[in-house]
């Protein structure tokens, strides 16, 4: 039976916590807008941190599968981007400390990699673990984002009612943590933000402050908000330019504002998936975005 504490180090200098949250987000699985790898980013990038432990990312990750960007000049290599998969020590706007897993998702040895993330936090003696991504829903971007809450105890959400029946869908290494250590009796819980299908292969920021004012009612820790929801504006009148500039596109989204509205005032529907309406596929909403996102990535 292998160790699951070798599949990572503690920093020498790990700091004394008391209860901290953990918020944790894996690049390579469903993501639609970039919630929360946008969401993740943003604390780090605005809070200053400390690496508390890195994980063995050889014994991770396939690298055939995810090549790392090497750079050649002239007649050698000068560099090479190595993955990283983390835990990082932060504190929030007022103080608080909480913590931050980030980096690829494993390609294997998931269940040994959730045993190590169990282990780390007892010896970091975290409270609670928090998800966040997003999926594509058909939504229009002019209403308010909903979010699909999960937990390991239906208490940590206040058994908040989902748009969701029974489902089957692939896995994920985020899933299985709150999935198998949800069992041996961890505080575990995420955010789905729906994001329009129109917008998943964007980064949609509006996604990330969803995700995150999600993750302030339910842990009430509070970050710094105002260069994301600055992105997020940002984003909305580039896309409101386009709408304006194609007849074609702004019926489309006309028509999915319908249905919402529709939809958000029939208390005997279920879900939008179940919804019988006609409605324009992701894929005709985002023909008419391909200029739009081909500008952002110019930019």
């Amino acid at each position: 039976m292998f160790d699951p504490t070798d599949l990572y180090k503690l920093a020498d200098d790990a700091p004394e916590l008391a209860d901290p949250v953990l918020l944790y987000h894996f690049d390579g699985f469903v993501d639609a807008g970039g919630a929360g790898r946008l969401a993740l980013g943003h604390l780090l990038a605005e809070l200053e941190h400390r690496t508390v432990a890195t994980f063995d990312v050889d014994r991770l990750l396939d690298y055939r599968s995810r090549r790392p960007i090497m750079t050649f000049d002239t007649d050698r290599w000068v560099e090479c981007e190595s993955p990283e998969l983390a835990v990082y020590a932060a504190k929030d706007a007022t103080g608080t400390p909480f913590l931050v897993m980030s980096g690829p998702e494993p390609d294997r040895e998931w269940e040994l990699f959730t045993r190590a993330v169990g282990a780390l936090a007892d010896q970091l003696k975290v409270s609670k673990m928090v998800t966040m991504h997003g999926i594509p829903m058909a939504v229009p971007h002019t209403r308010p984002l909903g979010i699909t809450m999960h937990a390991s105890r239906p208490e940590l959400i206040n058994a908040q009612t989902s748009s969701f029946g029974r489902v089957q869908v692939p896995g994920s290494i985020a899933a299985l943590i709150e999935f198998r250590l949800g069992a041996k009796g961890y505080d575990a819980l995420g955010y789905a933000v729906h994001v329009p299908h129109y917008l998943s292969q964007a980064e949609y920021p509006h996604a990330a402050v969803a995700a995150l004012e999600a993750v302030t009612r339910g842990t009430g820790l509070l970050f710094p908000m105002d260069a994301l929801r600055e992105a997020a504006q940002r984003t909305t009148t580039e896309i409101e330019e386009q709408i304006q500039a194609s007849s074609e596109l702004s019926t489309a989204i006309t028509g999915l504002e319908q249905q919402y509205d529709a939809f958000a005032g029939g208390a005997d529907r279920e879900n939008l998936i179940a919804e019988a309406t006609a409605m324009p596929t992701g894929d005709e909403l985002a023909a008419q975005f391909e200029r739009f996102l081909a500008e952002r990535d110019d930019e």
